[in-house]
């Protein structure tokens, strides 16, 4: 299995199970470092949703109490591997792994129930319980993948419409459930 991306550029891939598999691993791995300052820490992303393509990158989000905590063992986290890249949105830090060029994994860190975990996680499960809005959210994947594989910025920022309704109709699925 090929996993990473070198940075700034996009390429999408059909999903491979062994995806799920270095996510297990990672999660026991930032378990074992992170022990109860992390309250839950989840796969999320195009690589944990079923039968879409992806991008090789894992991502992880991890639901902290307070930030200070994470923040506290970040050399920890360094000496393990996962680079403390800052703060890369508002109320959110991330760690990634991989070399200075190419990046194998993305560690988000969150307040534990927050809106952003939220999103996280009803995106994550909406997607598998409704195969035909996946199939189309991978669609614009692939397509907007081939037409900017050297711009991950703009690649992005042309998914955030679809991802914008994708979250309102998980929000509302969720509280339905």
């Amino acid at each position: 299995m090929k996993l990473g991306l070198r940075r700034g550029t996009v390429a999408v891939e059909p999903h491979n199970s062994e995806w799920e598999v270095t996510a297990q691993q990672t999660i026991a791995q930032l378990r074992e470092i992170l022990g109860n300052t992390a309250v839950d820490i989840q796969h999320i992303g195009s690589t944990s949703i079923k039968n879409i393509c992806a991008k090789p990158i894992i991502d992880i989000v991890v639901g902290v109490r307070d930030f200070r905590d994470i923040l506290e063992l970040n050399a920890v986290l360094e000496d393990n591997g996962f680079i403390f890249r800052g703060q890369d949105v508002p109320d959110q830090y991330l760690y990634v792994c991989g070399d200075e060029n190419t990046r194998t994994h993305h560690i988000h860190t969150v307040i534990y129930g927050s809106e952003a975990w939220n999103n996280y996680i009803n995106m994550r499960d909406y997607l598998n319980c409704h195969n035909e809005e996946a199939q189309a959210y991978s669609k614009l994947k692939e397509k907007l993948a081939r037409q900017y594989p050297d711009d991950r910025n703009t690649y992005t920022e042309l998914k955030s419409g679809l991802i914008a309704e994708i979250l309102k109709k998980a929000h509302d699925w969720r509280c339905k459930s």
